[in-house]
């Protein structure tokens, strides 16, 4: 089912010399071409590649699939056929036998599923780059998705973050234009994590209790009887996926976003989490605003210290406009080298462009357009901070968060006064609520403060 490191090096390597040869037989057409032309056979050309790249990717899985995945719906100038290709891979992998996912069944849990549930669908109902994701019935009755590892994908993990170079030759010739080191080398240090389910669980509790009874936000919690380091069983989830939800109108694709944004800042400043893959494969819409959030396999948890130079950045940049202030606290989180020599408004320029959708208090519609600024921005190499420019560890699974995030909404064409939600959530400002969700919340912050 897996490949052996050496089998998936070849891979790799046959993919790269198909894309790369595929180039280079084309580059004679191109230069000969006319405009019209040449545009039609770099469509083809990427096309090919995507399809190329979404297969190896979806047979390999891992690290790699998990790069495919990112890249479908984070960078949003990709060509439309790339990234429907490349699409395929958010929830679409190739799934494992029922035999052999039995088999993690039986060696996990100690009997096969069909006694271990009341009912169990041999089935699949969805797939990932790590597992796949089974409906049954505990003998108590409780509806539960059942998170089955693909046997294996340790070793192919390992394999793949030896192939790294490798990978960010074939994603770059796929995609020209993308600098992908800095995704490639995010994977690389934390999706080793997320082949523990036993972690995975752990942090899926801590949202879970956190959010309980919250009148938007829904975290299904645990089963942990039923639940190993290669087994995860939770409670079901029934609603639309995010292509469903496109649909919907944009009143309501308005309320979804308001409620993905409250999640991932309320996490980050009260409980200092970050659910670190928000991908659009992670949520499940139930309409009104209400949202359920899946798969916290990569949770990236934060000090106070951490978020110090954050929380002051924001503060300093957005209320006090002192850009002074602000460097130094881009300074001491070690996003801008000290005493670098360019001007601090240059510094305020470029990394205030990332607090666009908080500098004004009115509302903003965040478009596929802006979300994709916001990329460009994150990896452009030429920039002249970028030679003194940094993502210090801590802070690069917030990173792929922010820009996630940014994608999500945008893609969803979200229009709200972002600035007031978030000073309903900043500790510095603890706003009044703003919208009738935030008025939502606040009882039940109120309540949990009661209940505590």
């Amino acid at each position: 089912m897996v490949q052996s490191r050496a089998g998936r090096g070849a891979a790799l390597a046959r993919l790269a010399l198909r894309i790369g040869g595929r180039y280079v037989a084309r580059s004679p057409r191109l230069v000969f071409a006319s405009v019209e032309r040449r545009r039609e056979l770099r469509h083809d050309l990427a096309l090919r590649s995507a399809d190329d790249v979404a297969e190896e990717l979806g047979a390999m899985r891992g690290v790699l699939m998990k790069l495919g995945q990112m890249a479908s719906y984070i960078y949003e100038d990709l060509p439309e056929t790339v990234r429907t290709t490349m699409g395929r891979l958010q929830q679409t992998a190739p799934p494992m036998s029922a035999e052999m996912a039995a088999g993690v069944i039986t060696e996990e849990l100690s009997a096969p599923p069909e006694e271990v549930f009341a009912k169990w669908d041999p089935l699949a109902f969805a797939a990932a780059s790590i597992g796949q994701v089974h409906r049954a019935i505990t003998r108590d009755g409780r509806a539960v998705a059942v998170k089955v590892q693909y046997p294996g994908i340790a070793r192919s993990i390992t394999s793949d973050l030896r192939n790294v170079s490798l990978l960010r030759r074939i994603v770059g010739s796929a995609f020209p234009g993308l600098d992908t080191r800095a995704l490639v080398e995010e994977l690389a240090e934390r999706l080793e994590e997320e082949i523990d389910y036993g972690l995975e669980g752990r942090s899926q509790e801590l949202f879970a209790s956190y959010y309980e009874g919250h009148p938007y936000i829904h975290v299904p919690h645990v089963v942990p009887e039923l639940s190993t380091a290669r087994v995860l069983t939770s409670e079901l989830v029934s609603g639309s996926r995010f292509e469903e939800m496109q649909a919907w109108s944009q009143h309501e694709r308005d309320l979804a976003a308001e409620t993905i944004y409250r999640f991932v800042f309320r996490s980050l400043y009260r409980i200092h989490a970050f659910n670190g893959d928000p991908h659009p494969g992670n949520y499940v819409f139930h309409g009104g605003g209400r949202v359920s959030f899946l798969d916290f396999g990569l949770t990236k948890t934060f000090s106070d210290h951490d978020l110090a130079p954050l929380v002051d950045a924001v503060r300093l940049l957005v209320f006090d406009n002192d850009a002074d202030g602000f460097r130094d606290a881009l300074e001491r989180a070690g996003f801008l080298k000290a005493g670098a020599p360019v001007a601090t408004q240059r510094v305020v320029d470029r990394f205030g462009h990332f607090y666009g959708t908080v500098l004004k208090d009115r509302p903003m519609t965040i478009t596929p357009e802006y979300s994709s600024a916001i990329v460009r921005r994150f990896f452009d190499a030429r920039s002249p901070l970028a030679p003194y420019s940094d993502v210090p560890r801590a802070y690069v699974v917030m990173q792929r968060i922010n820009l996630g995030l940014y994608a999500v909404l945008g893609s969803m064409n979200a229009t709200a006064n972002w600035r007031r939600i978030a000073e309903e959530i900043w500790p510095f400002k603890n706003g009044p609520p703003s919208t009738p969700i935030g008025e939502a919340e606040a009882r039940w912050e109120a309540g949990r403060a009661i209940a505590v």
